[in-house]
């Protein structure tokens, strides 16, 4: 497949990373993990005048979409600059309810979420017991089986590797759709959110990559800078290789998805398994290469890396991803 993003796609991109630069997204991070959600409710709103969330809303219901391509353009852009928050779970509620085949729902909810005005978190139980975010989401969705509930308590805030991702139980709550349709649009749900993931992973390891390129051009050692190192280059290369080779899988992945093409599910475990391996591998790269410093929670370096091994394992392990992709080639 010969792919290249149009120039509306790369200006979307472009004035997406042009707006989360101005945001300064590291103390915002560093506020949600403190349970201060409000500068990240203010970058939320900004998000969604962008039409980020609109992306996964179909027009019908004041949305743009969906619109997978876009969506991973900008979820890329999310990763990038470490925004925090259900993200990904707000556009796979979209997703979700949208596919249900039930106007009342979606003509209720998908609106909010297209405007930003509601912010959404989704658990699928067959996937593991907890919800992103819950605490702060506006509505919380949880598919067990084939029935649908809006879950009416979040429960204890559980430790995560990355502090400003909240993970929580919701408890049961009122049934809003059951039946095999509700299956099959979590089953479609959570294609969404492994691509989003796969998108999101793809930023963040870019990031901490550029990081690390500049970096070691300035550190110096014996008197020059370690970046001329050939063991040093050797493993940044390794580092962008295994990025680009991801990028066209994850854009890939999302062409398949729009096009309703039936392999796409094995083409976004593809891409969700190797993007979310190589951001892992970026984090380890800029750790190491950082020195003593990549250790400290001071630098803003490590808001990146702590991000790259739990949205590795988000909405799709690398053995949970590997197995699907095994099984779509037979």
């Amino acid at each position: 497949m010969r792919f290249l993003l149009d120039a509306e796609q790369r200006d979307f991109a472009r004035s997406l990373d042009a707006l989360l630069t101005s945001c300064d997204t590291p103390s915002v991070v560093r506020s949600w993990a403190a349970g201060d959600h409000v500068p990240g409710r203010a970058v939320w709103a900004r998000l969604a005048e962008a039409g980020v969330f609109a992306l996964a809303v179909p027009e019908r219901h004041e949305g743009f979409g969906p619109l997978p391509l876009e969506l991973t353009l900008a979820f890329e852009a999310l990763g990038r600059h470490a925004v925090p928050g259900p993200l990904v779970e707000t556009v796979a509620a979209a997703a979700l309810l949208d596919r249900l085949g039930d106007d009342r729902i979606a003509a209720g909810r998908l609106p909010g979420i297209a405007s930003g005005k509601s912010a959404a978190s989704l658990c699928l139980t067959s996937l593991g017991p907890y919800a992103l975010d819950a605490d702060m989401a506006d509505a919380v969705f949880v598919v067990d089986g084939d029935i649908l509930r809006l879950a009416t308590g979040t429960g204890a805030v559980q430790p995560s590797a990355d502090p400003a991702r909240r993970l929580s139980r919701p408890s049961d709550g009122t049934v809003l759709a059951q039946g095999p349709a509700v299956a099959a649009a979590a089953r479609y749900a959570a294609d969404v959110a492994a691509l989003a993931t796969a998108a999101q992973c793809l930023g963040v390891g870019r990031a901490l990559l550029a990081r690390t390129v500049e970096y070691v051009t300035q550190r110096t050692q014996f008197g020059v800078a370690i970046g001329s190192f050939q063991a040093v280059k050797h493993r940044l290369a390794d580092t962008l290789l295994a990025l680009e080779f991801a990028g066209p899988l994850v854009h890939g992945a999302a062409l398949a998805l729009a096009a309703g093409d039936e392999r796409a599910g094995g083409d976004i475990a593809a891409a969700k398994v190797t993007a979310g391996e190589a951001a892992y591998a970026a984090a380890r790269t800029a750790l190491q290469l950082h020195g003593a410093v990549g250790y400290t929670a001071e630098l803003d370096l490590s808001l990146w890396i702590r991000k790259a091994r739990p949205l590795r394992d988000a909405w799709g392990t690398p053995a949970a991803c590997r197995a699907r992709v095994v099984g779509a080639d037979r």
